[in-house]
C-alpha cells in the first residue's frame, strides 16, 4: 500500500465531498434503511470547513495525489460542542469503497493517535455509524451504547458511541 496521509486543507473539500459520496452510500448500504441514507447522505457527505480548518483532519492520498480516505479527530464533542480534559472525538472519517479493507483507514486513525496524544488526549469517542462499528472495534474502540445522532434538515441517523483508551 502507497498512501501518504497529511492534514487537510479547506482547499481538499471538493476532493473530500466527491470521496465522501462514493463511500457512503456504498459502504452503509445493508446496514440502513434506503429512505434513512437518502435523508442522511446528502449532509454526511460534504466536507465540514471547520474539520478542513481543524489541523486535526487528515486526508489519504496515493503517490499520484489521488484522494483515498479522509477522517480526523477534535476536542469538541460534535453534538454539543462540549470540551472534556484529555477526550477527543473521531470526525467524518471515509474510505473510498476500492480502498476499503486495505489500511487507509488504519493508517489515519494511527495518524490521529500520534497527533492527539501530543496534545495530551488519553481518550477517544466515537459516534460511529452501524457499519462502521466493526472498524472502530478492531482499533480498539468499546462499544458503550446504541445512540441516535439528530441531524439538521433530515431526522435522525442511528449510531453507535464506542470509546477506545489511546
Amino acid at each position: 500500500m502507497d498512501i501518504f496521509v497529511r492534514i487537510a486543507s479547506l482547499e481538499d473539500g471538493d476532493g473530500i465531498t466527491t470521496l465522501l459520496g462514493m463511500s457512503y452510500p456504498t459502504l452503509m448500504r445493508g446496514s440502513y434503511e434506503d429512505s434513512t441514507l437518502k435523508t442522511a447522505l446528502p449532509v454526511m457527505t460534504v466536507a465540514q470547513p471547520a474539520l478542513l480548518r481543524s489541523d486535526s483532519y487528515y486526508v489519504a492520498e496515493t503517490g499520484t495525489g489521488t484522494l483515498v480516505g479522509c477522517g480526523g479527530w477534535t476536542k469538541e464533542r460534535p453534538d454539543d460542542g462540549e470540551i472534556l480534559a484529555g477526550v477527543a472525538h473521531i470526525r467524518h472519517f471515509g474510505v473510498h469503497p476500492e480502498w476499503a479493507r486495505r489500511g487507509v483507514g488504519r493508517a489515519i486513525y494511527a495518524r490521529c493517535c500520534e497527533d492527539a496524544r501530543a496534545a495530551g488526549i488519553e481518550k477517544f469517542e466515537c459516534y460511529s455509524s452501524i457499519n462502521g462499528e466493526v472498524f472502530y472495534a478492531a482499533l480498539g474502540f468499546k462499544r458503550l451504547e446504541e445512540i441516535v445522532v439528530e441531524m439538521p434538515d433530515c431526522g435522525s441517523f442511528p449510531s453507535v458511541h464506542m470509546v477506545a483508551l489511546i
